[in-house]
């Protein structure tokens, strides 16, 4: 559970750095060298830009909410019997 819980955040952290490197800030930005110049005009501006802010808070919240849940089950994992150092 842990493992997966893991993997599944590492995932998350990778797609959340994406988002913010194609996010447009300010009239620059790497996101029409990736295709989002072509998002704009089949999405227009605006709907783009909402899309992209949408998706980053998204994987924001996941992000969170997979640090809460590994951190309970690894505190679950680690409550059995503590090994008493001299045998």
């Amino acid at each position: 559970m842990v493992n997966l819980l893991t993997i599944l955040t590492g995932v998350v952290c990778l797609l959340l750095m994406l988002v913010v490197l194609i996010q447009n800030p300010k009239g620059g930005g790497i996101d029409s060298t990736f295709g989002g110049g072509q998002a704009n005009q089949m999405l227009g501006a605006s709907k783009s830009t909402d899309v992209i802010e949408k998706v980053t808070w998204g994987l924001a919240i996941a992000l969170f909410t997979l640090c809460i849940l590994t951190a309970l089950a690894v505190s679950s994992v680690g409550s059995g019997p503590i090994l008493d150092a001299n045998f």
